[in-house]
């Protein structure tokens, strides 16, 4: 099968337009490149605008570079992973005085982009023949395949609990160890159908949906980068700044709303109805505090349907206790 050249459409486009369109000049980071077409509607919201784009996927960011080929100037595409935000921010500020300085946004769009899912060789879909591999970044780390020729039966089978898939896995997780190595994608997926009783397969989509999902999170560790990357940016970002993420998990989504709520409330735990009264100052706003494609856009894009967009503007709020840059 021919690979799918990298074009991704980007998700909730104006939505993300919006939250940064009334930032002053100045860096934006776009954490998770991809075809970069949220970067160029970045880029011309104003003239002034410098965009630094990140990505784990070496084909993203020559694609990116492709298309904002025109932008050479206030554009510049890093093959690196978002948590590396603070090395990342210093080499791009040697490598060119325009980027030094602080941000003033951060842009996180999160999970596998269509080129990834449609790329056979990338083993990232249970659709498609293709190696167990779901790496972000081929050159790095373990395969899916390697991470469940080693993988315990209790380990997988929380991992497939927390993704979602409660009632089977316990029965997948069995399966799949009994079926191990896996070789292909699709033999992976069949295992896991045979996996489930057959009433159940006559519901729902299919059954290697959320296994796939989990083993691609686990693999890539993607949670734990997202904490890392935010717990960064709170501190790296100039006040007035803005962080938008869009999630497409709960695992992602659970993540992004406790940290940015922490954020908001200054870490407060005070009963709601009694009003804060231990002292915590607030280090951000929200800008949105949750979103979802509109109707139209799930027709036109299926694979917005499970997107969430969240975003914060942070605080300059000095002297009083919190955050200063």
């Amino acid at each position: 099968m021919k690979s799918a050249a990298f074009v991704h459409r980007p998700v909730m486009f104006q939505e993300v337009m919006d939250v940064f369109s009334p930032l002053r000049a100045g860096l934006v980071v776009d954490g998770t490149l991809g075809g970069g077409g949220h970067a160029r509607g970045i880029l011309e919201l104003d003239p002034q605008r410098l965009v630094l784009g990140l990505d784990r996927d070496s084909s993203a960011t020559a694609a990116a570079e492709k298309l904002l080929a025109g932008y050479s100037r206030r554009f510049m595409a890093m093959h690196r992973e978002f948590d590396e935000l603070d090395e990342v921010l210093v080499k791009a500020c040697e490598a060119d005085s325009k980027f030094c300085g602080a941000p003033i946004g951060l842009l996180l769009d999160l999970g596998a982009s269509s080129p990834q899912l449609e790329r056979a060789e990338r083993g990232f879909s249970y659709r498609l023949e293709g190696p167990l591999d779901m790496r972000m970044d081929p050159t790095k780390g373990q395969s899916a395949a390697e991470y469940l020729d080693s993988v315990s039966l209790d380990e997988l089978t929380l991992l497939l609990r927390d993704n979602g898939e409660s009632r089977f896995a316990y029965r997948i997780a069995r399966a799949v160890l009994a079926g191990r190595p896996f070789l292909s994608t699709t033999q992976l997926a069949d295992v896991i159908k045979s996996a489930i009783p057959a009433a159940a397969r006559r519901t729902g989509g299919h059954p290697a949906t959320r296994v796939f999902q989990a083993l691609r999170i686990r693999v890539n560790d993607e949670l734990e980068k997202l904490q890392v990357v935010l717990g960064k940016a709170f501190d790296l970002l100039l006040p007035g700044g803005r962080i938008a993420v869009l999630s497409y998990h709960s695992g992602e989504d659970s993540i992004v709303k406790a940290m940015f709520h922490n954020q908001v409330t200054g870490g407060c735990t005070c009963p709601p109805r009694y009003g804060c009264v231990c002292g915590a100052v607030s280090n951000a706003a929200y800008v949105v505090r949750s979103k979802a494609p509109s109707s139209k856009e799930i027709d036109e894009n299926p694979r917005s349907r499970s997107a969430r967009l969240r975003a914060i503007e942070l605080l300059d709020v000095g002297e009083a206790g919190g955050r200063r840059n």
